[in-house]
């Protein structure tokens, strides 16, 4: 019995066509700036997101991280929602990493009101810290891959100029919100300082983000990469993928919320099981009532269906459709499921 992996998006492996861009990609040193696919990659993302420059990284956090670290330095304050990504899972890394102050406030599937956010804007006083930047997430992973309404996006945006304050979006799915909505890319990062997008989520590549925003700001952005230990001189290799990626996985991601929906129907009709959010995008939450979601999770493997807990509570557990687990995969993996919960 083959497995069926829906843990994450991030399992995928490169397709045949993929593996042969990667081995046909012209490449020289992108820390000197000379990989002409590296510096291809960042132009296409920079144009998607309607942003000036983009800058090629290994990962979704160190991505993240540079923005924070160009939006926010040691005593400052970046405000965002509790579950989000670059609070919950990236290790402590803002305050690790450039000695700001993260502050987590409770969004609505991981949306935050501007009201919200003005209001939990420090005064200018010596006792407080400065809040200099916003970060939201698009979707929302522990939203249960909920998509920001763009009215929603435009509002957070208009509170930061007029606040003076910067805001980055964490696009690590913002591809799976403008197929879900129908909203263009640069749409949603218009008033956006800075974006990032992960290219080894939905759309299937091995490796790599991309961090996009202002010519001079991405510059920067160089330097602390560096800093990081991101530059990855032959990058070509892996910015061919991505290119790969953009050109055939982008309108496919419709295949990943098909089967999303046909496991979040099936399964929340089964007696004992809540879906607590619509499947909006690609990722399904299920609370099995009455089971430890740890428990469960180990007998759905013993089953052949890899998944994990949420972790928010302890009945829940997060399944991630993608290109590798079709619509069809999907349903067998739902049969095996219910023939554990009948066993």
């Amino acid at each position: 019995m083959k497995p069926i992996d829906l843990r994450s998006d991030t399992v995928t492996r490169p397709s045949a066509g993929m593996r042969e861009a990667m081995a046909r990609a012209e490449v020289g040193d992108d820390v000197y700036g000379e990989d002409p696919t590296v510096n291809a990659l960042e132009a296409r993302v920079a144009d998607l997101l309607g942003k000036e420059a983009a800058l090629f990284v290994p990962t979704g956090t160190m991505a993240n991280q540079i923005a924070m670290g160009l939006l926010a330095g040691k005593g400052d304050e970046v405000l965002l929602e509790q579950g989000s990504h670059v609070f919950a899972f990236e290790g402590g890394a803002i305050a690790a990493l450039w000695g700001a102050q993260p502050r987590g406030l409770p969004g609505e599937r991981g949306i935050l009101a501007a009201a919200a956010l003005e209001a939990a804007l420090r005064p200018e006083n010596d006792h407080y810290p400065r809040t200099r930047a916003i970060s939201i997430e698009n979707t929302h992973n522990r939203g249960g891959g909920a998509v920001w309404p763009l009215a929603a996006v435009r509002a957070v945006a208009d509170l930061a100029a007029r606040r003076g304050l910067a805001l980055h979006m964490d696009g690590a799915r913002l591809l799976n919100a403008v197929v879900a909505s129908g909203t263009p890319a640069r749409d949603y990062a218009a008033g956006c300082t800075t974006v990032s997008l992960c290219l080894s989520k939905g759309l299937g590549a091995p490796a790599g983000s991309l961090l996009a925003g202002p010519r001079d700001l991405v510059r920067e952005g160089r330097r602390l990469r560096k800093r990081l230990g991101g530059g990855m001189r032959q990058s070509g290799v892996l910015a061919a993928a991505g290119l790969w990626a953009l050109d055939h996985n982008v309108d496919r991601l419709r295949e990943d919320h098909e089967g999303a929906r046909l496991l979040a129907r099936r399964l929340g009709d089964l007696p004992g099981v809540e879906i607590p959010f619509p499947a909006d995008t690609n990722l399904v939450f299920a609370a099995f009532r009455g089971r430890v979601a740890t428990d469960l999770v180990a007998r759905f493997l013993a089953a052949g269906v890899l998944c994990n807990p949420e972790g928010s509570r302890p009945d829940l557990v997060r399944f991630v459709t993608h290109l590798d687990a079709p619509p069809p995969l999907v349903d067998e993996a739902v049969g095996r499921m219910i023939a554990v919960l009948r066993g």
